[in-house]
């Protein structure tokens, strides 16, 4: 039996010295959360409403003049918008539109010094195909001759008769002021909608852990 005891201790030994290779898996993918979409939060709407009251400066575009008695009341008169009437940053009524008035009375220069007067109201003012109401009223009186007439009674009393005073008159481009006689709503372009973004949340990463190495078995112990 010798023989049988030293090839088992041989081919023990064998097994003893060749290497035990460990087989490792493959680890698995790593899973990665999306990131959140970030928040969208919408303007609110504002106020877009020009109120009544609202001064719109008009300048005259034509001159008027009591000399010549050719003004009647109730006669039309132009203007136009001085300067951008504005709600904001948005031009409502835009300058150069145009405006229109009404005399409402008309007194020409006459004897005994008295001077000529006009007095007009503002009506309107056209933006594109709408009329917007306006409200206002200015004159302009001519210098009276009063302190001639005066005068001429003292010295001469049928000469003051024959003393009239100046005509009125309105040159064109003088300023006249006028205020919005409705409310206004204008369709101003809403505003973009602002992005907040919120902070995204660091992404999670999913593991398993890998397994433990192979460990080699122990030889046999040889015989004695």
């Amino acid at each position: 039996m010798p023989v049988s005891i030293f090839a088992l201790a041989a081919a023990a030994a064998a097994q003893a010295a060749a290497p035990q290779a460990a087989v490792q898996p493959a680890a698995p993918a790593a899973v990665i959360a999306p990131a959140p979409t970030p928040a969208v939060i919408i303007a609110p709407p504002t106020d877009s409403v020009l109120r009544a009251g609202t001064e719109v400066p008009l300048v005259m575009s034509e001159s008027l003049t009591t000399n010549g008695k050719k003004l009647r009341e109730g006669q039309r008169i132009h203007l136009a918008v001085a300067s951008d009437v504005r709600l904001g940053t948005v031009v409502v009524i835009p300058s150069g539109s145009l405006a229109e008035g009404e005399i409402t009375d008309v007194r020409n220069k006459g004897m005994w010094g008295k001077s000529g007067r006009i007095e007009a109201r503002v009506l309107n003012v056209r933006v594109g195909d709408r009329l917007i109401r306006l409200t206002g009223t200015f004159d302009d009186k001519g210098v009276t001759g009063t302190a001639g007439v005066v005068a001429a009674i003292a010295f001469v009393p049928i000469a003051g008769f024959f003393m009239t005073g100046t005509s009125a008159k309105i040159p064109a481009g003088s300023g006249v002021k006028a205020f919005l006689d409705e409310d206004l709503r204008i369709a101003v372009p809403e505003p973009a909608p602002a992005l907040v973004p919120v902070a995204a949340a660091a992404p999670v990463v999913a593991t398993t852990p890998a397994p433990a190495a192979a460990v080699p078995a122990p030889a046999p112990a040889k015989p004695h």
